[in-house]
């Protein structure tokens, strides 16, 4: 019998159909949007007002900046359905099934590991040490509140008081204990370069660079 989870054999796994789960970070498009905003005004006043060489290096440096701006602040996400784990890093889309994960790690940074032994950055879910600094605080609080007094942690469930990103963490954690073991969810970690954001971007700069040098 032929299920979702244990397709035939001359039908192979099944493609992935779920909605994927979209992890970015608030700040970070926040910061990027106003980045470009002042990028554009600065940039296209230099362009369009400039006299000389002005134009030239405006246009050299936003073709360095833009690229750059979009791929640490817009770019990153991390998505995920019920068969693999997409990372998109600024330079990097890294497809990781779920039967590839090896493990969570949260740091001073948020990776996730696989069985080869490589690990990757999640960009888009960063730490938040004063974020979770607060949680501790509240978490202490409410162990006090429910104890009636010091040294009761164990009476305070850890969820709500916990940092969102770490929060975050702990889904991401759960859906690949969840789906792990699913034929679906078997495969091998594909790693894609952002030619897209890297070739702009070393136009720019080499093109900054040789307007510098005969300058």
């Amino acid at each position: 019998m032929t299920t979702p989870d244990h397709p035939s054999p001359a039908q192979g796994p099944t493609p992935p159909v779920s909605p994927d789960r979209v992890y970015r970070s608030p700040s970070a498009l926040l910061a990027g949007v106003l980045l470009l905003g002042l990028a554009g005004w600065l940039g296209g006043d230099a362009l369009f007002a400039g006299q000389g060489r002005t134009p030239w290096l405006a246009l050299a440096t936003l073709l360095l900046v833009v690229p750059l701006v979009i791929g640490f602040t817009l770019r990153p996400a991390v998505l995920a359905d019920d068969h693999r784990l997409r990372v998109r890093n600024p330079f990097r889309v890294i497809v990781v099934p779920w039967g590839a994960v090896a493990g969570f790690r949260s740091g001073f940074s948020n990776e996730v590991l696989v069985e080869s032994g490589a690990k990757y950055q999640l960009w888009a879910i960063p730490v938040s040490l004063r974020a979770r600094k607060r949680a501790n605080r509240a978490r202490m609080r409410e162990a006090r509140d429910a104890g009636g007094g010091r040294g009761r942690m164990s009476l305070v469930p850890p969820g709500p008081t916990r940092a969102q990103n770490d929060r975050t963490m702990d889904d991401l954690g759960h859906l690949w204990e969840a789906r792990e073991k699913a034929l679906t969810s078997q495969g091998e970690v594909t790693v894609k370069w952002a030619y897209e954001i890297m070739a702009p971007a070393a136009a720019g700069a080499v093109l900054l660079a040789i307007l510098l040098a005969v300058g």
